[in-house]
């Protein structure tokens, strides 16, 4: 995440030029490497499988839901910074393992509850942390333009 953030700004280019960039050259991999490890996980060759309609629909799904999470990474990165990238990823976790005992009625285990705890402390603290640099930032820009007037 910090290396995506580094280069949009070395390069000072935006999260959806840096994405239209890297796409290309991560389908390229992806197509190369993913069938042999594919068949290391599964034992079964990828070109074998026979796919219906209802298969290949969900894998369209699963390229268009992958595309808008690779936007939505680049644009959350360069607009904000990684460590913000890494809270939203925690909340999303913490969404998730909320939701799925809400919804589908998948039990809380102790490790979970602990997990989700931790990460909505952390995301309070980060967000209180924010704060106190924004006003430090503010203050500090208001002494120095009141020098400067002065």
């Amino acid at each position: 995440m910090q290396l995506t953030n580094t280069i949009q700004k070395r390069l000072n280019v935006s999260s959806t030029q840096l994405l239209y960039q890297s796409a290309p050259f991560q389908a390229a991999i992806l197509f190369v490497s993913g069938p042999f490890v594919d068949q290391f996980l599964t034992k079964q060759n990828v070109f074998a499988y026979k796919y219906s309609t209802i298969v290949l629909g969900f894998i369209i799904l699963s390229c268009l839901i992958a595309v808008i999470v690779n936007f939505s990474t680049f644009l959350v990165i360069g607009k904000t910074s990684p460590v913000t990238y890494q809270v939203l990823g925690h909340l999303k976790t913490c969404l998730v393992l909320g939701l799925g005992y809400t919804l589908l009625h998948d039990p809380f285990t102790s490790r979970n509850i602990i997990g989700i705890l931790i990460a909505m402390v952390g995301m309070g603290l980060y967000s209180y942390f924010c704060t106190i640099e924004t006003k430090r930032k503010q203050v500090g820009e208001i002494s120095s333009l009141s020098q400067v007037i002065i």
